[in-house]
């Protein structure tokens, strides 16, 4: 019998394959995928569990900034609340002042009118004084008008005291 090409080839395949098939390299192969599977799904799993951590501490965070943004809320706000505080009680003590000071002046004004009115009464009585003295001297001898001029004086001593 007379073998042809195809013969061959197909015995040539034959054999190559029991060779694979006795070196065990489809079990290789398979180990091979196998392994490469298992590394794959490690990565997978590993990945979802550093994407959960990750969710988690978004989770965190946020919800960290969302107090921090509370706590500076309500520190602005104590922080207007005390302002507006200080500024009233500076208003109030300032409003005292200025009245402490207008009572002040006015009582200086009211002094300083007295002392005047007692300036002009003094000068007032020592011209009434002087002009009597001169009227009396014309009138009267040197006795008498020293008299008049002892009495008056002690009169007018005892009026402004």
């Amino acid at each position: 019998m007379a073998f042809d090409a195809t013969f061959y080839a197909f015995v040539g395949l034959v054999l190559f394959l029991a060779l694979i098939v006795y070196l065990k390299v489809p079990g290789t192969m398979g180990k091979a995928l196998d392994q490469r599977a298992e590394k794959i799904a490690n990565e997978l799993a590993e990945a979802k569990r550093l994407r959960e951590e990750a969710q988690s501490l978004l989770a965190e965070y946020q919800r960290k900034r969302k107090e921090a943004e509370a706590d500076a809320a309500a520190i602005v706000a104590t922080a207007q609340r005390e302002a507006e505080a200080l500024t009233a009680e500076a208003k109030q003590k300032s409003e005292e002042y200025v009245a402490r000071r207008t009572l002040l002046s006015e009582q200086k004004i009211k002094q300083a009118e007295a002392d005047a009115i007692n300036a002009v009464r003094s000068a007032a009585v020592d011209l009434a004084i002087s002009a009597a003295e001169k009227v009396i001297a014309g009138k009267a001898d040197t006795a008498a008008s020293k008299t008049l001029f002892d009495s008056a004086v002690s009169e007018v001593k005892t009026r402004l005291n």
